[in-house]
């Protein structure tokens, strides 16, 4: 089955989660391709800010939703008809979490994780699949390195992961084998410089911080806008395919290294100065930014993404660069 999808320019594209980190680095990256933006999120003034900071008129909306909500979701989808008359990409990104040890960590704060990230992608896609069914369009995900490769003190938000690959593998194939026009996206993140830490609770003795390598939130925006021209199944920034490989085919060896090594670097050993995150509410104070506050390096691309996206132009350039040295080493040999 062949999928065409239209260029960004003549899509209106849904972002849940948009008001920080990916969401609204996606958000800028779309407006300014020319494509027309539904922002759903949670915190309301942030969303206003951020209409006003992307200047594009009647081409952005903002609708307050909380995507555990399927009544949210659905009225997101009723207001974008109204606007737009239609979407033609839905991404499900906003996701919440928890940091603590399992035996640690309430029903409650985990029931709360799996009802947004879950839950919300679950939703989301339902609506989505429901309007683009014969129209065609592109579902993108947002799944993590932890859809394979699960963290210490982090088992709500790991599982949450492992459910959305699971469930978007699935949707995936009965569509496919229903023949209907919709490519189904998963796309994978490594540790990523947003605010994820300030919106999560977390219950360790110190602020959690997270194991490089660390990218930048448009490394993955720029990704997502790529699967919303171009169908693709999997998308993997960074060292996250080396991760779930990794995981996949050595867990004892993968263990040793979470235990080792990725069990203390979680833990920054600083305080933290906003425990209860935004899990249960919105918390204007760290919303209307794409970037966090990673204290380290943050990688502003990654060439394993590029190159699993252009896979005809990084074999042309790795043949014109092989032909180029053996060129070099033939005069040196002359």
């Amino acid at each position: 089955m062949s999928i065409t999808l239209k260029p960004l320019r003549e899509q209106v594209i849904v972002i849940t989660g948009a008001s920080s980190g990916i969401g609204l680095a996606t958000a800028r990256m779309a407006v300014d391709a020319g494509a027309k933006v539904v922002l759903v999120a949670r915190n309301e003034e942030a969303l206003v800010e951020i209409e006003r900071e992307l200047k594009s008129g009647d081409n952005v909306l903002y609708v307050v939703a909380d995507v555990g909500e399927r009544e949210d979701l659905e009225r997101v989808a009723r207001e974008t008809m109204a606007r737009f008359g239609g979407f033609d990409t839905w991404i499900n990104n906003a996701g919440t979490s928890i940091w603590g040890r399992f035996d640690q960590v309430s029903d409650e704060d985990s029931r709360r994780v799996m009802q947004t990230n879950f839950w919300g992608t679950h939703y989301g896609s339902a609506i989505a699949v429901e309007h683009l069914r014969n129209k065609g369009g592109a579902l993108i995900n947002i799944g993590s390195v932890e859809s394979v490769a699960a963290l210490p003190f982090h088992a709500s938000y790991s599982a949450s992961k492992h459910a959305i690959k699971a469930m978007t593998d699935v949707l995936r194939l009965e569509l496919e084998k229903s023949g209907t026009p919709i490519s189904v996206t998963l796309v994978r993140p490594a540790s990523t410089d947003t605010q994820f830490m300030d919106h999560s609770k977390n219950i360790m003795p110190s602020a959690p911080i997270f194991p490089p390598p660390v990218y930048a939130p448009e490394v993955v925006a720029q990704a997502i806008l790529h699967a919303a021209e171009h169908p693709q199944r999997d998308v993997y920034i960074g060292n996250a395919k080396l991760m779930s490989r990794l995981a996949e085919n050595a867990p004892r060896l993968t263990d040793w290294v979470r235990r080792s090594f990725i069990y203390d670097w979680l833990q920054s050993g600083k305080p933290d100065s906003n425990r209860e995150g935004a899990l249960h509410a919105a918390d204007p104070t760290v919303d209307g930014h794409a970037s966090g506050r990673y204290p380290g390096h943050v990688a502003q691309s990654s060439l394993y993404t590029r190159a699993s996206q252009h896979p005809i132009a990084t074999t042309a350039a790795v043949a014109l660069g092989a032909l180029a040295l053996f060129s070099l080493v033939g005069r040196k040999r002359h």
